[in-house]
Order: structure tokens, then sequence, then C-alpha cells
């Protein structure tokens, strides 16, 4: 017997143990979905990048969000595992878009508080109030995986202990809101990544990225959760240029 969706989003948020976290290889397609589900993934999570990739756009919702949601339901329909869905900055309107992907069978989601299009990052207050708004469109069980941008978009170089305890900052009135998680992509330095994991309030997601620590070091800092967001389609791509490159090698 399948699954239903709230026995999926159960068990989506009891994967989110620091120490033991889910890695989720991320998916652009259903069809890559279902590959890295038989790989042994315990839940699938698509990245807002490859998905738009994948479909000829650029990313920073230049994809339509009617596009975004077929995708998402596509994907739910190919494997039987929980599905997670980034949605980016949520679009016109994040509550609803967020209770879409609620509806197309997504079990959570990522949003972020970097300004999609813009610069900067919205006002902790209001974003954390547009957070408690997809809360309650999306309902008590669809897990939020929170997302602050500071380490994304500050120069390497300016990631210290005192951006960290801005970022742990605005994590807390994420997780008043009613969020479940708390992302920092762009954090890589390890002895950072330790005091967050000390420090948040909500299990934190790390994304991997260039500097990042092996993924088992992650796991004994206290990361919760580990995300691949565009490599995987990256790899996949490199792969297939290879390969293409080559059959007209032979033929050229």
């Amino acid at each position: 017997m399948s699954a239903t969706w709230a026995d999926k989003a159960k068990a989506f948020a009891a994967l989110h143990r620091p120490g033991d976290p889910i890695v989720l290889y991320n998916a652009w397609d259903a069809g890559s979905a279902r590959t890295i589900a038989e790989a042994g993934a315990k839940a699938v999570a698509t990245g807002s990048w490859s998905v738009a990739a994948a479909q000829g756009f650029a990313d920073g919702e230049k994809m339509p969000v009617d596009l975004a949601i077929a995708n998402i339901e596509r994907i739910v329909a190919a494997v039987e595992l929980p599905v997670t869905a980034d949605l980016e900055g949520g679009y016109d309107d994040a509550a609803a878009t967020a209770a879409r992907a609620r509806r197309a069978g997504a079990v959570g989601c990522n949003l972020e508080d970097g300004v999609v299009g813009g610069e900067g990052l919205y006002p902790a207050e209001r974003q954390a109030a547009r957070l408690a708004a997809v809360r309650e469109a999306a309902g008590p069980s669809f897990f939020v995986n929170a997302r602050v941008d500071l380490f994304l978009r500050a120069p390497r170089e300016s990631h210290d202990e005192a951006l960290l305890d801005e970022a742990i900052e605005r994590g807390r009135s994420y997780a008043d809101a009613g969020c479940d998680g708390l992302f920092l992509p762009g954090l890589a330095e390890e002895r950072l990544i330790a005091l967050a994991c000390e420090r948040s309030p909500l299990p934190l997601n790390i994304m991997v990225w260039p500097g990042t620590p092996p993924l088992r070091r992650l796991a004994e800092l206290g990361v919760a959760r580990i995300s691949h967001a565009g490599a995987p389609w990256r790899a996949a791509m490199k792969a297939l240029a290879e390969a293409a490159r080559a059959a007209h090698d032979m033929t050229g």
C-alpha cells in the first residue's frame, strides 16, 4: 500500500536528525527523481537552478510558476518517497505558491529571504510574516525550510561570527513564525558551521559548496540536512556533453 501524504510528511520531518543528516542529492524532473530514488535516497528534493535549466530557463523565478508546480506534481507521481520543493522566494505570493506545492503532493519547501531579482534580503520581520502566512496556508505538517541568504550574498572573506550571529537571529524569528528547518547556503567554514549547529533554533541545513567539509564531517558537526543544489545537474550535463562530443567526433 502506498504511503499517504501525512505518512510521507511525518517520515520526512523525522529524517532531520543532527549528527545523522538526511542527504538530498537534488533532482530536477521526474526522471532524475526516479534515478535518485533507485540509488537509495530517503527523500527527493528539487533545486530551483537545475529545475529551471532543465526547462530552458534561468534561475530566479524566470520559470513560470504553473510549470514549476506541474514539475513537482510529475516528480511526486514518479516516486514513493517524500518530495520537498525549492520554491525560491515564493513568486508573487509565497503562501499561495506553497499551498499549490502542497496540493501537488510536496511535503515541504525551501523559501529564501533574499529578494529575487533585487538587492539584499527582506527585513527579518517582513520575511517572518511571509513565512507565517506560508505555514498557515500549507498546514502544520508541511516542512518549511527557511533559507537565509546572508552567506550567499556576502563575499567569502566577510564570512565571520558576526554574520553568523545575524543569520541565527533571523533563524530565531523564522522559528517563531513556525518554520521547521534553517538553511544557510554558502556557509562553508567548518568552525562557523559548528557554531551554527550549536546556536540554531532549528535543524540546520548546509549546502555542499566549494570548501565545505566532507559529508561525514558535516554529520559529526551536528548538521541535520545536506543539500547538493545544482551540482547533480552540472555533473549530468558534463557527462552528456562529453558523450555527445565523443559521438560527433566518431562521425565528424
